[in-house]
């Protein structure tokens, strides 16, 4: 019983190895090589230095965004200010910028006539087509009223008199000039980082004073209107008139490895609508609201307004990374497995493709039988077999070396 639980552990602590052939050839010998090399040229440049595979990355970036415009423009001989052009007026990451108003004012529920060619009428059949359409100013009624000789109109009943957008208004092409600020802070929870899009040194004369450019002034936080557009390849004619809409991007790439204050921002300008910029239904960007009054009588009544906008969207991507072990050993070991790929294209090389490969098949592909394992543990231990002529052994790893006399390759 002694001796077999000493030969059970005897035999549990011994290594097993494969058994190694080498081949004496250049041609093998030089792809085994390059494509080790190329190997690990990727993961050293691509994996580990570019992508940085070695950091534990952050992408669940919190961040908050405050917008302020200011300037000033003449739009209908009115002198317009940041309360009159700006919507909606809390600062948030998305808002308009108003280039254009049509203002239909003192409107008052009752029935009227529709405005524009679509509900021209002559009876009250031709009005009846347009039942349930949400394109009208109002419900149609299917009256078609006729004023004098004129064509007539479909009747409606909503807010009177119906809008008329047909109307041509010069844009305020002051817009150009106007300036957005920027303030947005950012947080990385996994780290516990937080910055900001300015120094905390910049001072209040600094800010009010700079204007961003990409390479003088990255990192003012005033962005003139006229600028942006620049930058997305648009301009403030082009705009104004149908509206439109652009993107500040704000990406925060972070190696937290380095200096915390090399986490700056960087930003890009696209224009986000550009897929419709020659489209014919839907160009631009428009929206409607209204201002509502009472008479002394209490009869409520408003002033409706279309407005034809600049609208920005400022997005805020990012990520922060970090050395961290565990992805470091875990791309390592990647590493490693892969430089054996060299091993498996050379075998597929030797098995398929060259002159020798029936002799490599038979040197690298050992068949063993039941009577030569008997055969073997018959011979007294210590012993070795014979090796055929021109054949090595390695003493110290088990290698058996095939010369360039003993095959052709």
């Amino acid at each position: 019983m002694g001796s077999w639980a000493w030969g059970f552990i005897t035999d549990f602590f011994t290594y097993e190895t494969t058994k190694s052939v080498v081949v004496k050839s250049w041609s093998v010998g030089i792809i085994n090589r390059i494509v080790q090399l190329l190997i690990i040229a990727y993961f050293v440049g691509w994996v580990f230095i570019h992508e940085k595979a070695y950091q534990e990355v952050d992408t669940g970036i919190e961040s908050s965004v405050m917008t302020k415009v200011k300037g000033f423009g003449y739009h209908q001989n009115r002198v317009m200010d940041v309360a009159d052009y700006v919507f909606p007026q809390q600062g948030a990451g998305v808002f308009c910028i108003m280039t254009k108003l049509i203002i239909t004012e003192n409107q008052f529920q009752g029935r009227c006539a529709e405005t524009g060619e679509k509900f021209n009428c002559s009876t009250d059949e031709d009005c009846h087509m347009h039942y349930g359409s949400v394109l009208a100013n109002g419900i149609i009624t299917g009256v078609c009223l006729k004023v004098y000789n004129k064509t007539g109109q479909c009747e409606i009943e909503g807010w009177c008199p119906a809008e008329n957008d047909n109307v041509k208004i010069k844009p305020m092409l002051d817009v150009n000039n106007f300036t957005i600020f920027i303030k947005n802070s950012i947080r990385f929870p996994l780290f516990n980082v937080t910055r900001g899009n300015f120094p905390t040194t910049m001072t209040s004369a600094e800010i009010r004073n700079c204007k961003f450019h990409p390479e003088n002034n990255p990192f003012c936080p005033i962005f003139r209107v006229g600028d942006v557009l620049n930058y997305t390849g648009q301009s403030v004619e082009g705009l104004a008139a149908k509206g439109g809409e652009i993107g500040i991007n704000i990406q925060w790439k972070c190696n937290l490895d380095l200096n915390i204050e090399k986490c700056v921002p960087q930003y890009s300008f696209t224009r986000l609508d550009k897929p419709f910029e020659k489209n014919a239904v839907s160009k631009g960007y428009n929206f409607r609201f209204a201002k509502y009054f009472k008479t002394e009588n209490g009869t409520e009544y408003r002033t409706l307004h279309k407005a034809f906008a600049i609208r920005f969207d400022v997005m805020v991507t990012g990520n922060a990374g970090k050395f961290n072990t565990i992805p470091t050993l875990i791309n390592l070991v990647a590493a490693f497995t892969s430089i054996g790929l060299g091993a498996v294209l050379c075998d597929v090389i030797l098995l398929n493709f060259l002159k020798g490969a029936d002799q490599y098949k038979a040197k690298k592909f050992e068949e063993v039988s039941e009577a030569q394992i008997e055969a073997s543990l018959a011979q007294s231990p210590g012993s070795q077999l014979s090796l055929k002529r021109g054949m090595k052994s390695s003493y110290d790893s088990g290698a058996l070396s095939l010369d360039t006399t003993d095959q052709t390759i």
